[in-house]
């Protein structure tokens, strides 16, 4: 039991089609319920650039 165990730790097949739609998922679904801060930093980060470009 034990050395199926470390079999199964050592199996590096690489991702699979679910285990990257599971990472998209859950990623969008973080994008969503941030929305509004994202937008919040994003907002800030353009206009203090745009701020920071009238003094050049």
């Amino acid at each position: 039991m034990l050395r199926g165990f470390k079999e199964l730790l050592k199996d590096e097949e690489g991702m699979g089609t679910v285990e990257v739609i599971l990472i998209i998922v859950v990623l969008v679904g973080l994008v969503l319920i941030f929305k509004d801060q994202i937008t919040a930093i994003v907002n800030s980060i353009f206009s203090k650039i745009t701020k920071q470009t009238d003094k050049v």
